[in-house]
């Protein structure tokens, strides 16, 4: 074996553990997703407070990781002689001897399958929120009576009384 195919097999074998642990975060944020949706349901802020924390410290920690992945492209990009952004799965797929290729082929269709169920699960999550914030606005808009000039109702004679001198809330502190 020629040292350049080593040195293009390290690296490859690299990007390989590098999509590993890509696979393993996107797992996890699926999963961060479900806990997000189950708590905001179930109104438990101290555990909604607890996933953010930990949430925004694995955000934090994982920006090593993505440079790590940004450099074994370079690397690979060197190698291929091309630029960084033409260096992608694919790219590796057709530069590939068949045994990494088919390591780069089944970690491409699992990432993809990951993004493609991370997606729907982030719609999921946001629609959620979305309801929960206009229940909210309809809630607050009906206790407080904003955007209303007042409720109607009808007397025992069918004639209408408009009703402006209700409150449900005490604004005084």
């Amino acid at each position: 074996m020629k040292i350049a195919e080593v040195d293009t097999e390290n690296k490859v074998n690299d990007l390989l553990a590098v999509l590993d642990k890509d696979i393993e975060h996107i797992q996890q944020n699926i999963a961060y997703l479900n806990e997000l949706r189950s708590f905001v349901i179930k109104r438990d802020d101290v555990a909604l407070s607890k996933l953010l924390e930990r949430i925004q410290s694995e955000t934090n920690s994982y920006k090593d990781h993505q440079l790590k992945r940004r450099s074994i492209r370079k690397e690979l990009a060197s190698i291929f002689d091309c630029n960084f952004e033409q260096i992608t799965l694919s790219k590796l797929e057709d530069n590939l001897p068949e045994e990494k290729k088919t390591q780069v082929t089944i970690k491409k269709t699992k990432l993809k399958a990951l993004v493609k169920e991370l997606k729907k699960e982030h719609i999921s999550t946001a629609l959620l929120l979305s309801e929960c914030a206009r229940f909210n606005n309809i809630l607050l808009k009906s206790i407080l009576g904003l955007g209303k000039s007042g409720t109607v109702t009808y007397n025992s004679n069918g004639a209408t009384k408009r009703q402006t001198d209700t409150v449900f809330v005490n604004l005084r502190f």
